[in-house]
């Protein structure tokens, strides 16, 4: 990176980093650390949900695919879009009617304190991988941006290579953020982070179609089906796979039901929800479109780095900066998100109900500490990742054949009156047992059932192994479960009938203390890239589109806030 590239890259951070020291200050209680106090607005939930799913992993991973496969990685993301519509409809707005802290004191009132070890240790060791990997992916795309000598440098100096050097490093700026802001820090950086990648990523489409000589250069330039919006890999049963393994995802994994309960009314969850589905519709192409172009410019270059290497192409200096830091700090948030609801079930649903008398105070400090600890567990499973099979192997395997063992069961308590205690764990054993014997017994070349040299059957099944996997992993839970429903007669005595339960903190209001912060944030990024485009020799136009563009949004969101302060006071005056 250039020099005024490091400048904007540690000024971004260190901005970040004084909002969450800042966030701190305003927590009390370990509600507002752990769920913001309910009070989070609608828009300012479905952004953190969006951007939840993004990481340096997805410009690694899925922007990985855009270069290989091309339009096909559109699709993949967009059937994120059907899935959170879906979970909208049916299952968003029942998780705040619940009226629980967290999806782990749901599952303790449903199925009792042992199902909830054995979810919570379940989900710790399958999202640690999750997390491991965005932050490998992290130190992958700032790896790409620095001299090539900097590998030499770290080996003969400590030992160790740039990239893990990378990994230790943000790893421990991670923890920091997760440690002092809470719940109200992730859910902002959240925010800033949508804002600063899309407009951002929109200013390298224009610049480098300019570069590489037009539009029709791309087209004519691309390889044979890369427009196509599937392939032999990723079919259209992977994708209708896929849009159901994402309903399960969002609809129960305990980050996004995060996003569900800390708004004020039920109403707001469902449009968070919405507002998270419609996005995955509409931004998939612009955000597949760097990586793919990059295709054209470069074909034999690293995947994993084809992201970063669009952005240095298109970008000017400054710019690109602020892009690799919004990708930074975008990571950091993903993983703190799920830190901090990991490190908030640990506390509240293990410690406290250890240490009875343990204060608000004292829940979050262990908080805290247990932050520190899951943390040092994802760098060092980050390290490990090139030797469990790489980004992109571990992502998609995981997430088809993980996601419905986790979650289903739960969604499944939601509704079903039969399930009990005893059901989830033999569908969670009887599961994983099928998943494991599938996915090394006959879906990769070293499978036990495989021989050496495959023909016939096992040839097909090696050649369609990603879309066997992704059916299987939705068919297996969903059989087993609907096997364990027929076999258990009478209904559970925990059974929560959802739709009577009384909404308690249904009329409360969202606050608008961070609209104010995401305001003032946005107006000082935006005098940052106008102060580059004053210096800057080139690309000045783009960056002052730039600046005008986060100008207009910041006052935007300052005189909406405004507005509504005012008539809060109207209707409160009124009211007296």
């Amino acid at each position: 990176m250039a020099f005024k590239d490091l400048i904007v890259f540690f000024l971004y951070i260190l901005g970040n980093v004084g909002i969450s020291i800042f966030l701190g200050k305003k927590i009390k209680d370990s509600d507002d650390f752990f769920a913001a106090g309910r009070q989070s607005s609608w828009w300012l939930s479905g952004l953190s949900a969006f951007m939840t799913m993004f990481s340096a992993g997805t410009f690694v991973v899925w922007g990985g695919i855009a270069f290989k496969a091309g339009f096909v990685a559109v699709t993949i993301s967009m059937c994120l879009g059907i899935s959170a519509m879906f979970v909208g409809y049916y299952l968003a707005g029942k998780w705040r009617k619940l009226g629980v802290s967290s999806a782990a004191e749901y599952i303790t009132l449903r199925y009792g304190n042992w199902a909830l070890n054995v979810y919570t240790w379940f989900n710790i060791l399958y999202r640690l991988l999750g997390m491991a990997v965005a932050l490998y992916s992290l130190a992958i795309v700032l790896h790409a941006i620095i001299p090539a000598n900097w590998d030499a440098f770290f080996i003969n100096t400590i030992g160790i290579s740039a990239v893990n050097f990378i990994i230790i490093f943000c790893g421990i700026i991670i923890v920091a953020y997760a440690i002092f802001g809470g719940l109200w820090a992730v859910l902002l950086t959240d925010v800033l982070q949508f804002v600063i990648l899309m407009v951002a990523v929109i200013a390298v489409i224009p610049l480098g179609f300019m570069k590489m000589g037009g539009i029709s250069i791309f087209i004519q330039q691309a390889p044979e089906k890369f427009f196509a919006p599937v392939n032999h890999e990723f079919t259209w049963i992977f994708m209708a796979a896929w849009v159901v393994i994402h309903m399960f995802k969002i609809g129960g994994e305990w980050a996004f039901v995060q996003r569900f309960i800390c708004v004020s009314k039920t109403k707001d969850a469902k449009k968070a929800t919405y507002l998270f589905g419609a996005l995955y519709f509409i931004s998939p192409i612009i955000w597949m479109l760097p990586p793919m172009m990059y295709r054209i410019i470069d074909p034999s270059a690293n995947f994993e780095q084809a992201y970063v290497l669009a952005c240095k192409y298109a970008l000017p200096e400054g710019l690109l900066g602020l892009m690799i830091a919004s990708m930074f700090a975008a990571t950091v948030s993903m993983i703190d998100s799920e830190l901090n609801v990991y490190a908030g079930v640990l506390t509240k649903d293990f410690y406290k109900k250890i240490f009875k008398k343990a204060t608000e105070k004292n829940q979050v400090v262990v908080g805290r500490i247990l932050t520190l600890v899951l943390g040092a567990l994802v760098t060092w499973l980050a390290i490990l990742v090139p030797q469990m099979g790489g980004a992109e192997n571990i992502i998609l395997s995981i997430t088809a054949l993980v996601a419905g063992i986790t979650v289903l069961p739960v969604v499944w308590g939601m509704f079903s009156k039969k399930i009990n205690q005893q059901g989830i764990f033999m569908a969670i054993l009887i599961s994983a047992a099928f998943i494991i014997l599938a996915k090394y017994g006959f879906l990769t070349s070293e499978g036990w059932f495989i021989t050496d040299n495959p023909s016939g059957i096992f040839t097909w099944i090696l050649n369609y192994a990603r879309t066997i996997e992704a059916v299987l992993g939705v068919i297996i839970p969903v059989v087993v479960l609907l096997a364990i429903e027929a076999s258990l007669k009478t209904g559970s005595k925990h059974f929560i009938p959802i739709n009577e339960h009384c909404e308690e903190g249904e009329n409360g209001e969202s606050s608008l203390f961070p609209a104010k912060i995401m305001a003032v944030s946005i107006g000082i990024l935006a005098t940052i890239i106008a102060l580059l485009a004053i210096t800057a020799t080139k690309d000045i136009t783009s960056q002052w589109v730039l600046s005008i563009s986060l100008y207009l949004i910041s006052g935007g969101i300052w005189f909406s806030v405004k507005k509504k302060e005012k008539n809060r006071q109207t209707s409160v005056n009124c009211n007296n």
